[in-house]
């Protein structure tokens, strides 16, 4: 076998290697989305979208702007001070939140799911599981803008 020939056949190891890997990794996104997720929980957010939650959430802790549980998220839907709530879909029992997209949809704010409720709560600076999260509004905030890209990102799940 000439030099060519044995970096070529390297070459190609290298590659399927780098493909292997390559799907494994696509294989773990694919379990983290759907693993332990209940079916009820629509709509779900992709992981894209999953990552951008998270870093506005992490935003809206330091702007005060955040409301933690289910409890304080009903409590800002009541109020009116909600802008959208997030919910994680892997909350069991999912009964826990499943009393929030009704009261959503009476008050016309967009909701989702993400796919973990650890991911959730160190989102919000927490050491435990979150089940939901009500992003609150503030006049002048800095966060407005991104906050209005997420509803519109969160709204076209739904259609």
């Amino acid at each position: 076998m000439s030099l060519v020939q044995l970096l070529l056949e390297e070459d190609l190891a290298n590659v399927s290697l780098a493909t292997n890997r390559l799907r494994k990794r696509v294989q773990l996104i694919d379990t983290f989305i759907t693993d332990g997720v209940n079916p009820r929980a629509y709509p779900l957010a992709g992981p894209e979208l999953t990552n951008k939650l998270i870093e506005l959430i992490k935003l809206a802790v330091s702007y005060k702007q955040l409301k933690k549980g289910a409890n304080e998220a009903t409590k800002a839907l009541n109020r009116g001070k909600a802008e959208f709530i997030v919910m994680a879909a892997d909350i069991d029992p999912l009964e826990i939140v499943l009393h929030l997209p009704l009261l959503c949809e009476d008050k016309n704010v967009p909701y989702v799911f993400i796919p973990s409720q650890m991911a959730l709560g160190r989102a919000c600076g927490a050491s435990r599981s979150v089940a939901a999260v009500a992003v609150t509004d503030s006049e002048g905030s800095q966060l407005k803008p991104l906050v209005v890209a997420i509803q519109q990102s969160i709204e076209k799940l739904l259609i």
